[in-house]
């Protein structure tokens, strides 16, 4: 260690080594950290997502049992209330509804007193035990049904309505009707003038409920459970728990806030996703209501379980790093040490050109390799250094000139288009907003709009490229819609003749892609051509409608086709319905992953909020794209338009 220490002391390519190990292993740390951060995250967000979509999945499950079991009931009322003459009927009824339904414990067709004659008592009552059914007549003066909650609860309620679990004992004999705990569905009978005669009962074995809800199981260690409405447990893999304790037990000997939020979001019939500890293992619980019974559903998840798989592979590579980081250093010290004992003499050589010696005369090296390259560098460095430094002077003045020259002409280019908004403040029929983030220093993009005897032209368009000869096309472009717009031309004519001109001598192919629209104010309706340009959207008018893109002719963009043919549309009711326009430079902004803004991404940007207003609506899509693009450069120039008329 002594050895190892003295080296790093006096040895340049160690300590350059150990700085480099030092600095990959930072970086490996950063690089790390983020990937953990974002790994975790992600692998949260899977783990919420798919435990999210399992208790769903369980409790439209229970939820289709519980409404077979309603069903089932509303089934058999009606063929009571045919037959309610007959005891045979209500015996075969009883029998047929649990055959019917392998999922049922027991239904029961229970009276009032002295319903039938002289009988104080009668229940049809049909049991189904490992797929045998027996029919019985269960009221007698030991088990007087009538006060007992299955009877009762609709009969007070005057309505169906789901018991708490139960055991169904019959004193006489000292035992249970049913060997295991039951829930039932009870649904009242009720003469024509409304009074209570009888009820209808369905059973549902709560063991065979239980083993329905524990095979759901997202994770190796995850379970579920289910607490009814005061809380206790109806289902949980723990059976000292079942029916004796509540959600708040837990509570009670470990006070815990977030336990205690959960057992009255659960109680409160609420759906949602608690980190706590449960049983002293942090874990993940989602829960969601069954609100036909006032019970709650719940899956836990430990924690250990979602994060396992990661824990383990990060383990893997922190050691694969370290041996990676431990041998890069070896081999860096070995290496650096033969590469750097050559720099010396050539160090003596930097300093005296450091110096300004400009004019000393450096040793000659005839080394073939990296450094012998290098002192002649050097050499040669020292007889065009000053010219260098006379033609960077000269370079630094000429490029000055240039970008000076290109501010005038973005400037030049920005008075070119609308800039006074709201651009007409004597119209409240008309609300209109626009603007133009270039590239570079000039853009390729354009739009414009003027009103000429209650019409309203408006263009936006694309050209080809970027820069001078883009910025360029555009001017001409802006300057042959406003002319042929005066001339109060239609779309097509307008697009026909700005492509006649651009086509003629096109040498370097330039190209534009254009939008006109021209809006009768007074009869609000819309002509329109789209010269090979992104169709624009139209928003909606009120919530209930979303934003779609304009259906437009497929013409060719302008100066591509001499000769071509341009075909325009029309909407007749234009007015209150809002259009936004764009060029590309807004679907195709990236970001640093090269991930593109898109067009789902802007119809559901514009679907967000309800029609405002055209400035709200251009400077939110604005930002969108803005903390979409990031810290990326912008790849094209950005133009947004949004025009609604009143």
């Amino acid at each position: 260690m002594k050895k190892l220490f003295e080296n790093l002391r006096h040895s340049f390519s160690a300590r350059l080594s150990l700085w480099v190990v030092l600095f990959a292993a930072l970086v490996f740390l950063a690089a790390q950290a983020f990937v953990s951060l974002q790994s975790r995250s992600s692998i949260r967000q899977e783990a919420i997502k798919g435990a999210t979509q399992v208790l769903d999945n369980a409790v439209l499950r229970l939820n289709n049992i519980l409404e077979d079991v309603q069903l089932a009931a509303d089934n058999t009322e009606w063929l009571v209330y045919r037959h309610l003459d007959s005891k045979e009927a209500m015996f075969e009824y009883s029998r047929s509804t649990v055959q019917g339904a392998p999922f049922l414990n027991g239904c029961s067709i229970s009276f009032e007193p002295y319903f039938f004659k002289d009988d104080l008592y009668f229940s049809a009552y049909s049991g189904n035990s490992d797929g045998v059914v027996t029919t019985m007549q269960e009221g007698n003066d030991s088990y007087q049904y009538f006060y007992l909650d299955w009877y009762l609860l609709p009969k007070l309620l005057n309505q169906p309505c789901w018991t708490e679990p139960y055991c169904d004992w019959d004193e006489e004999d000292g035992k249970s009707f049913e060997t295991e705990m039951q829930v039932s569905y009870c649904k009242p009978l009720t003469a024509g003038d409304g009074s209570f005669f009888g009820t209808i009962s369905l059973d549902i074995s709560l063991k065979w409920l239980s083993e329905t809800i524990s095979s759901v199981k997202p994770y190796p260690h995850s379970y579920s459970m289910l607490v009814g409405r005061g809380g206790t447990y109806l289902v949980h893999p723990d059976p000292e728990k079942l029916f004796y304790e509540t959600v708040f037990t837990e509570d009670l000997a470990n006070p815990d806030p977030k336990y205690r939020a959960l057992g009255q979001a659960m109680l409160n019939w609420e759906e949602g996703m608690k980190v706590l500890k449960v049983d002293g293992v942090r874990s993940y619980v989602f829960y969601k209501p069954l609100r036909a019974t006032g019970w709650s559903m719940a899956i836990v998840c430990p924690e250990s379980d979602i994060f396992s798989g990661f824990n383990k592979l990060r383990l893997i590579a922190l050691a694969i790093a370290f041996l990676g980081l431990l041998l890069m250093f070896f081999v860096c010290v070995k290496v650096i040490g033969k590469m750097v004992h050559p720099l010396s003499t050539l160090a003596a050589e930097a300093e005296k050109i450091a110096s300004g010696h400009f004019d000393d005369v450096l040793p000659q090296d005839d080394r073939m390799d990296e450094l012998g390259t290098l002192s002649r560098s050097f050499a040669h460095m020292q007889t065009s250094l000053v010219s260098y430094i006379d033609e960077l002077t000269r370079t630094t003045a000429k490029k000055e000139r240039i970008e000076g020259e290109l501010q005038v002409a973005r400037n030049i280019q920005r008075g070119m288009v609308p800039r006074t908004f709201p651009p007409f403040p004597e119209r409240k029929d008309v609300d209109l907003f626009a603007s133009i983030t270039p590239a570079k220093e000039v853009s390729g993009d354009l739009y414009d709009y003027f009103i000429l005897r209650e019409k309203l032209y408006f263009c936006i368009g694309d050209v080809s490229g970027k820069g001078v000869p883009a910025s360029l096309f555009m001017a001409v472009s802006r300057s042959l819609f406003r002319l042929l717009g005066q001339q109060e031309l239609p779309p097509t004519e307008i697009a026909r003749q700005i492509n006649e001109a651009f086509s003629v001598d096109n040498e370097q192919m330039m190209f534009v892609t254009m939008f006109f629209g021209v809006v009768d104010l007074q009869q609000g309706s819309l002509d329109f051509c789209n010269c090979g340009h992104n169709p624009p959207i139209l928003l909606p008018r009120n919530g209930t409608e979303r934003p779609m893109p304009l259906e437009c002719e497929a013409n060719t963009p302008l100066g591509v086709c001499q000769g071509w043919e341009y075909k325009g549309q029309q909407i007749a009711d234009f007015k209150g319905r809002p259009l936004f326009l764009f060029t590309d430079g807004l679907n195709e902004a990236e970001n640093l992953s090269h991930e593109e803004f898109g067009n789902d991404r802007l119809l559901k940007e514009l679907g967000r909020a309800p029609f405002r207003d055209a400035q709200t609506t251009v400077q939110a899509i604005r930002s969108a794209v803005a903390d979409h693009v990031g810290e990326a450069d912008a790849s094209d120039d950005l133009t947004l338009l949004c025009l609604k008329i009143g």
